[in-house]
């Protein structure tokens, strides 16, 4: 497929990267990923490449990357194995979140920790009655006479959940707010206080979630039991009631990755499904020389090249400082339905051999619908869509 046009230093970046992708994860995704192992060498390695400072300013020893070149790395990894890509950006939302609103105190005390990867962690949005609407949230975090909060509630299908050492919680400090999001606040809960080292007491990792895919991270629940922080390192920005439009600026960046996911899961099964149509033959020709074959892989290649374009569109305006949670929203749903449709004519042009685990089209394939649920349902993206298509062009 045609790529944008990059700086030498941005074309260099992902050339190291696809350098590392094959002589690295190339060789183990496969096995790993239908094994479910959770890739702790190549978490490693990830650390090594920065990726855990990616999008962390260069002030806290990041590499402060904008989001256009940020969402071209999560495609470029998302071809080979998709899961990796999970497990660095939910860190990064956690990070951005502490970047964008917390004290200067708590930016010198977590990002460069989280810069390097010595303390990854997640986002900790949903629970078990709970996804898009953050609203409702139950996990409570009442204020004490000493000034600190204790923190009682679950979280589920938290990414890092067992391996991450923090999690950005949302939480309602105010019950009796007028409106509901009003009422909660974000803090950042460690497993282990970083000075001491010393468990957090109440703290702990509830059982991993099988999936169908995403395989390899884990994703869990969180639970929270009478949990004591105090409010100057662990309450981001210092103030109760601005949790929710802290969730909801970070998911903006979250969108932009999971449609970067989703354009690198369906340019895989395209990639796949040329080469294979060119190899396969039936009737006495390669079967892309079949039109209803040539219809298939001109559908797909038209999808994600406009996939590509909206991912591109909605990391332009994040790096210019726009508000985009129209472009980010519009990425998100169209390149995950591309990947979902993509993904499954793959598997019809590989016949019984999209259906096999020696070929990658059924990892992809097991894949790709999380990416229409993930950072918000595609309803959801739909309804944000035409809300701000009105508000910005009203008559």
């Amino acid at each position: 497929m045609k790529q944008h046009s990059r700086p030498p230093e941005d074309a260099a970046m992902l050339e190291g990267i696809e350098r590392w992708l094959a002589r690295e994860v190339r060789p183990v995704a496969a096995a790993m990923e239908h094994d479910d192992v959770y890739p702790a060498e190549l978490v490693a390695q990830m650390k090594q490449l920065g990726l855990f400072g990616a999008t962390i300013s260069t002030e806290y020893g990041g590499l402060g990357l904008r989001a256009s070149l940020y969402a071209d790395i999560v495609t470029l990894i998302s071809e080979t194995w998709m899961s990796l890509t999970g497990i660095f950006n939910s860190h990064l939302l956690m990070a951005a979140i502490v970047e964008k609103f917390g004290t200067p105190a708590q930016k010198a005390l977590w990002l460069p920790r989280f810069a390097t990867g010595e303390i990854r962690g997640s986002l900790g949005l949903t629970e078990p009655d709970t996804g898009t609407d953050l609203g409702a949230i139950r996990t409570r975090a009442r204020r004490t006479e000493r000034g600190t909060y204790v923190i009682d509630g679950t979280k589920t299908w938290i990414s890092n959940g067992i391996e991450g050492g923090v999690v950005a919680l949302l939480a309602r400090t105010d019950p009796d707010a007028s409106l509901r999001h009003r009422g909660l606040s974000m803090f950042i809960v460690p497993k282990f206080d970083p000075a001491t080292g010393a468990p957090t007491e109440g703290y702990r990792a509830g059982r991993k979630i099988e999936k169908l895919g995403y395989k390899g991270i884990d994703s869990a629940e969180l639970i929270f039991e009478g949990v004591e922080l105090d409010a100057e390192r662990h309450l981001v920005g210092g103030a109760e009631g601005k949790g929710f439009y802290m969730a909801v600026g970070g998911l903006e960046l979250g969108r932009i990755n999971v449609a970067a996911r989703a354009v690198g899961l369906a340019r895989r099964a395209l990639q796949e499904s040329v080469a294979y149509s060119q190899h396969r033959h039936t009737f006495g020709k390669p079967i892309c020389e079949h039109q209803a074959i040539q219809l298939k892989l001109g559908e797909m290649a038209a999808r994600v090249r406009a996939s590509e374009l909206l991912v591109a569109d909605a990391a332009q305006a994040y790096d210019l400082g726009e508000r985009c949670d129209m472009e980010a929203g519009m990425a998100k749903y169209f390149a995950s339905e591309t990947a979902v449709e993509v993904t499954l004519e793959a598997m019809r042009i590989f016949g019984g051999y999209g259906y096999s685990k020696e070929y990658p089209i059924e990892r992809l394939y097991r894949d790709a619908p999380l990416m229409c649920i993930g950072e918000g349902t595609n309803e959801m993206q739909r309804i944000i869509i035409a809300r701000q298509l009105i508000a910005r062009n009203p008559i």
